[in-house]
């Protein structure tokens, strides 16, 4: 579009944009969503926006409300100029997008739909250049749910890329949930401007006033309705007898219905196509009777337009091609789309034929149905999850066998689960149950059928339970796992080994009894030993140690004998097969509650990188919350506070909410941990919203064990103990938090003079350290024993302490027990003896910017006499400077105040990958970001670090933390 685009009474909006487009220019990126009603101004906008992007590249593209079951349909009109750049791109990007376009040459089926979000964003910063790019979406809220979803993930990730994103979405209609996104509402004109905008065309006294009244300061409104009032017959419409878009329908429907018979079929066929594709739209045509000469007429009227290389068109407006398609009667849709389907017979075009066929239809149509089975099964391949259950939705009703209706919608319920849409999910799969119930009371008196196989059925309780646990609701996802495990009999066993597989994990957030009965029937279940489940399951059952009233056959069942190390585990599974990343991530989490931690460690790891490398954003904040644990408990907080806050706007950028809450809570943990009480607050109250009723909050463990910290750090001891003792109750005693809080609850109790409230969850500690075998445990287990004993008890038990404790890999824990054993010598009046030990406490307390800890441990070596040392000085993470451990892993630079102190968590984590030789671009495909973020970072990051160049990143390799 050339020339200025003249708006009337939006100089406000005009200016915010205009802000916009000149931080493209210096290289800034930003996102604006425009909301409103239809016809308030939004297309206008954009156009003017279009107008003034002298200088920048432009993208535009429009949601189509027919084309919602096409993946990545609005996508790649979006983005077709800036194909060129998919060469630039890395090869699993390139792949994943290839293979969502339907080019023929990608790579990427099954890939993490988000990888499809990262190649959007790296391909906008490709064609954006050193030129800037604007990019315009109008009616947003028809896009395609698999484009959506894409677009809106490289919009939520957009940093310094000079790329401007416009996207304009109705009130009302269709869906476009933009969260975190900044929005401007437009509103109607104001009345003087709405007048100024009217008056540019002199009309009677009397319907001036009408339109005025009726118009509200919709411009649209103001612009189209003069002509449709003036035609009307007096009395036609009383003012306000119709919503204001169904008049502008009228309206428009009104200029069409003005035009030649052939001009309005032709209008038709385009408006039922969803690419506008002159090619097809004339193709269809023909056999309708219209042809190129009837587009003329439209034109002119200005109903439509050519687009780019006159090889497309497209409508003034889409409330014109809306009131062409649905104001047209029924008998002539049926036609255009048998016309369309009949002209689509090319295979690329085989997904668009499907879908015309199937709005073809008048009934049960096998020819259709199956035609959109393939379309799904395709859509899938491609991740388009969305567009997949929407196809098979409606195969389904097409079918007139219920025992293919049935599978249909199984397959559609599967399809909508992987997309998040929980409802939906839930809805397709009691349908699916229904028509089998009803297949099976019509066939039983004939005995011919049943109803669907009980693996089928399994499969159905399958997904519905995931959907339930999506939804918070625990209970009914554990009951529904349970029975349809239930189901199967001997030969479906390793079927039901992955539900109880899945049913560990809802009966970990309903309580210790579920899960013990849980485990119990997954270790009564017959696995061949052959089955690469069998290790898996032998190693969950024995995720529970025995309880407190266990008596002497405890070792019976979940709490029997000593679970094998994790390693030995997942060699058994590799010798064996295969199994799922879920089961991983399972397995994973069980090791942690066992105290594997190294091994679990180690597992999360490996998967954090294969999803890295994959683009397997929307996995990744799973497994990196295992990360964030293990780097927790072994003290390492700068890397958990790296780890989390990364995790942290994945979940919140893939909207997975459970993982929101729980890296909050870590979050909290950390705050805790360096005195920051107004963050750990925060924190902690966003872990524990959201749950559903009578449910734990997934960061509710994490969040009481913050607050718990933050109260005992604080020296209040009391209201420590009440967290403490929260998280030592059901139904969250048997979680790794309330395991690992012990010691903590343990010296809160001594602190408030109540040590006998510390003895059952204590006694709990005790028997879990020894099942799990490790030696910071039982060190652990013995600066408890020293809290509570006698004199000579407590010198034994914390100097046995000291010898267990790994000051490398666990630098926090021998710290904290330091403390405790100088604070007792120090009461002994053995001053020097305290002071050593103190010494040692107050450095790793330092190091790791625990303020609240190390201020206890400088009072102490001030109260044996030592020379006041004074407080350190903070940094931008509330005084955390370093890992707490030595010189290697990282914390002290030259000077000792921690090279890594003044840099932010993203900031840390591109130096470390950049002074590890990755280029750019290598580290903002494994970050999910473009890599002029990651250059812009590091622009940031140099000066604090005191370098010039990421050549001399390679001598703070210690200081990093590498």
């Amino acid at each position: 579009m050339s020339g200025r685009v003249e708006l009337c009474g939006r100089e406000s909006e005009a200016g915010a944009i205009a802000a916009l487009l000149a931080g493209a220019r210096r290289g800034e990126s930003a996102v604006l969503v425009l909301r409103g009603e239809p016809g308030i101004g939004k297309t206008a906008l954009l156009d003017h926006a279009e107008a003034m992007a002298g200088g920048l590249r432009l993208v535009r593209g429009t949601g189509v409300e027919f084309e919602a079951e096409l993946p990545f349909s609005g996508l790649q009109l979006l983005l077709r100029p800036a194909l060129g750049c998919l060469a630039a791109l890395p090869a699993a990007q390139r792949g994943a997008l290839e293979t969502a376009f339907g080019l023929g040459a990608g790579t990427g089926a099954g890939a993490d739909p988000m990888l499809v979000g990262l190649a959007v964003l790296s391909l906008l910063t490709e064609y954006a250049d050193r030129e800037g790019l604007l990019c315009l979406v109008d009616d947003a809220q028809w896009l395609d749910r698999a484009s959506r979803d894409a677009l809106l993930f490289a919009a939520r990730r957009l940093r310094a890329e000079g790329v401007v994103m416009l996207l304009a979405a109705r009130d009302g209609e269709g869906s476009f949930p933009a969260l975190g996104l900044a929005e401007l509402r437009l509103e109607g004109l104001r009345p003087e401007a709405a007048a100024a905008l009217l008056d540019r065309h002199p009309l009677p006294p009397a319907l001036r006033f009408r339109l005025l009244a009726e118009a509200r300061g919709n411009p649209l409104a103001l612009l189209e309705l003069p002509v449709a009032l003036g035609a009307e017959q007096p009395g036609a419409f009383a003012p306000g007898a119709l919503p204001l878009t169904s008049r502008l329908q009228l309206a428009f429907h009104g200029q069409v219905g003005r035009m030649p018979e052939t001009t309005q079929t032709l209008l038709l066929v385009a408006a039922a196509d969803e690419t506008g594709e002159l090619t097809a739209i004339l193709r269809a045509a023909e056999t309708l009777g219209a042809g190129v000469a009837d587009l003329l007429p439209a034109e002119r009227a200005g109903l439509i337009v050519r687009g780019g290389a006159e090889d497309t068109l497209r409508f003034r407006h889409p409330l014109i091609r809306a009131a062409v398609y649905q104001r047209a009667p029924l008998g002539h849709r049926l036609a255009v789309h048998r016309a369309l389907a009949a002209a689509l017979q090319a295979p690329e075009h085989a997904d668009r034929r499907a879908w015309h066929l199937a709005a073809a239809a008048t009934g049960p149509d096998r020819q259709a149905a199956a035609a959109l089975e393939h379309t799904a099964s395709r859509a899938r391949e491609r991740s388009g999850y969305q567009a997949a259950a929407a196809a098979y939705e409606r195969a389904a009703r097409l079918s007139a066998d219920p025992a293919e209706r049935a599978r249909r919608e199984a397959l559609a319920a599967e399809a909508a689960l992987e997309t998040g849409d929980l409802e939906r999910a839930g809805d397709l799969g009691r349908r699916a149950a229904r028509t089998d119930a009803a297949r099976t009371d019509t066939a039983h008196a004939g005995a011919a059928h049943a109803g669907a196989a009980p693996g089928v059925r399994a499969r159905l309780a399958q997904v519905q339970a995931l959907a339930d646990f999506w939804k918070g609701d625990y209970p009914a996802a554990h009951r529904r796992l349970l029975e349809g495990a239930a189901l199967l009999d001997d030969t479906g066993s390793a079927q039901a080994a992955e539900m109880l597989i899945q049913a560990t994990h809802t009966s970990w957030y309903l309580g210790e009894r579920q899960l013990a009965a849980t485990l119990e029937r997954l270790s009564a279940l017959p696995l061949a030993e052959a089955d690469p489940l069998a290790p898996v399951a032998r190693f969950l059952v024995h995720l529970l140690t025995p309880g407190p009233e266990a008596g002497p056959d405890a070792g019976q069942g979940a709490g029997r004998s000593q679970p094998p190390p994790l390693g030995e585990t997942l060699e058994a599974v590799r010798r064996r097969g295969q199994v799922s990343d879920q089961t991983l991530l399972i397995l994973c989490g069980a090791a942690l509650a066992r105290g594997q931690d190294a091994d679990a460690y180690q597992l999360a790891t490996t998967l954090a990188a294969g999803h890295r490398a994959r683009g397997g954003a929307g996995r990744l904040p799973t497994v990196l919350f295992f990360m964030a644990e293990g780097e927790v408990f072994a003290g390492r907080h700068l890397d958990a506070l790296t780890t989390a806050t990364e995790a942290l706007g994945l979940a919140q950028d893939t909207g997975q909410r459970q993982w929101v809450s729980q890296f909050t809570s870590v979050l909290a943990y950390l705050a805790a941990a360096r005195g920051d009480e107004q963050a750990c607050r925060r924190h902690a109250e966003a872990g524990l919203a959201g749950a559903a009723a009578g449910v734990t909050s997934p960061g509710a463990p994490w969040a009481y064990w913050s607050l718990g910290l933050l109260e005992l750090g604080q020296g209040r001891a009391e209201a420590a103990l009440a967290r403490f003792e929260r998280l030592a109750r059901e139904p969250m005693r048997h979680h790794i938090c309330a395991t690992r809080s012990t010691p903590d609850l343990v010296e809160s109790a001594v602190r408030v003079g109540a040590p006998e409230r510390a003895a059952e969850p204590l006694a709990r500690f005790e028997r879990w350290a020894a099942s799990a075998r490790q030696p910071w445990a039982r060190a652990l287990v013995l600066r408890c024993r020293g809290l509570l004993g006698t004199d000579e008890q407590a010198e034994q038990a914390y100097a046995a302490a000291l010898e267990l404790h790994d000051q490398d890999s666990r630098p926090l824990e021998y710290a904290r027990t330091a403390l405790l054993y100088g604070e007792w010598l120090r009461r002994a009046r053995r001053k020097a003896e305290a002071r050593g030990l103190l010494n040692g406490a107050l450095e790793v307390f330092d190091r790791l910017g625990m303020a609240p800890w190390a201020e206890r441990a400088r009072g102490e070596l001030t109260a044996t006499g030592a020379p006041d040392r004074g407080p350190r000085a903070g940094n931008s993470h509330g005084g955390q400077s370093g890992q707490g451990g030595p010189r290697g892993q990282g914390g002290q630079d030259r000077g000792g105040a921690g090279a890594a102190a003044a840099l932010t968590p993203q900031e840390l984590q591109i130096v470390r990958l950049a002074a590890q030789g990755l280029s750019n671009r290598d580290i903002a495909a494994q970050l999910f970001l473009s890599h002029r973020t990651v250059g812009y970072h590091l622009y940031k990051a140099y000066p604090k670090l005191g370098v010039a160049s990421r050549g001399e990143l390679k001598d703070l390799a210690a200081d990093l933390g590498l």
